[in-house]
């Protein structure tokens, strides 16, 4: 248990430790892997450390060497999921102060970037190439997440009940487990369970698609002998390249769409706050720190604007 932890301690026992109470039961899967990783990290840069020689200059070389080896992002993330087990070992006497107090994150220069979202044209270009059959198909799956921003997961989750076609609504409240054995699971946090605005095109050719099927089985999962098909994000992911591909526009992922949901909002003029909302983030920090260069480049549209406007004053 924790509170019979000494100072004499390994920080990489105590660190384990603190995952196993704090964290396994309470969080998905997915992030537990991370903090898992962090631990991992942990044993490796610092194996004899004790929680009595936890330092200021202690945690930053080992932030520092971590960094050696990782961008600026994935080093901050590093230092976030260790910072509360440290302040925990703070608070309960076994390190004297806070040795994350005032720390610089560095990190390896980024490598370049693949186009993470389409243009508005290019988008335009892409929906209305697709082939959306009489059938549930993939490129089906495509239009939907490029219209409502939706993670893959949750798109894989959608069943005919979550459409609500008389108010042009789709409720987000689960997700599908594509990574395991399938299986519907909770969505990622709670700002991720919402109610999503559809426009009528849209509920047109998924009310028509969705009217045969059962109301409660995923809509893009097929059974087989009454199992459940695997998915593979690869597999759409392919689809959506080939696509991109043959159309000359650049190549992105599914994932991709969900960007390119977000900017092309804000683009249009749509707050951060409802864009937020509409991706289920659990703040609008968040939004604003995936999508801060298109806020830049909405900002300096917004200095011209206000230039133009004081310049026709006189």
């Amino acid at each position: 248990m924790l509170n019979e932890a000494r100072t004499t301690d390994l920080f990489a026992d105590y660190y384990e430790n603190w995952v196993k109470i704090y964290k396994e039961g309470a969080i998905r899967k997915v992030t537990l892997e991370k903090y898992k990783m962090t631990q991992a990290w942990v044993k490796r840069l610092v194996p004899d450390l004790r929680l009595c020689e936890m330092t200021r200059i202690v945690y930053q070389q080992m932030i520092n060497d971590y960094a050696a080896f990782h961008e600026r992002q994935t080093t901050m993330d590093f230092h976030h999921q260790l910072k509360g087990a440290i302040l925990d070992a703070v608070d309960e006497g076994l390190i004297d102060r806070d040795p994350t107090r005032k720390i610089i994150i560095k990190g390896k220069t980024p490598s370049a970037k693949k186009t993470k979202y389409l243009n508005q044209f290019e988008l335009h270009t892409l929906l209305t190439s697709l082939h959306l059959a009489n059938e549930v198909n993939w490129d089906w799956f495509i239009l939907l997440v490029a219209k409502t921003g939706m993670r893959f997961s949750e798109a894989l989750a959608l069943t005919p009940k979550d459409f609500d076609f008389a108010h042009q609504l789709l409720s987000i409240n689960k997700t599908w487990n594509y990574k395991e054995h399938g299986g519907f699971m909770p969505t990622k946090n709670k700002s991720s369970v919402r109610k999503i605005q559809i426009d009528w095109q849209t509920v047109m050719q998924f009310a028509e698609l969705t009217r045969d099927l059962p109301p409660e089985e995923p809509i893009f999962v097929n059974k087989i002998k009454g199992r459940y098909v695997p998915i593979y994000n690869s597999t759409v992911n392919h689809r959506l390249a080939h696509h991109c591909r043959r159309l000359n526009i650049p190549v992105i992922s599914v994932h991709g769409l969900r960007h390119t949901h977000a900017s092309i909002l804000l683009f249009a003029g749509v707050s951060i706050g409802s864009v937020a909302r509409r991706l289920g983030h659990a703040s609008m920090t968040t939004t604003q720190k995936t999508y801060l260069h298109i806020i830049q480049e909405l900002e300096n549209q917004d200095i011209d604007l206000v230039m133009r406007s004081l310049a026709n004053l006189t």
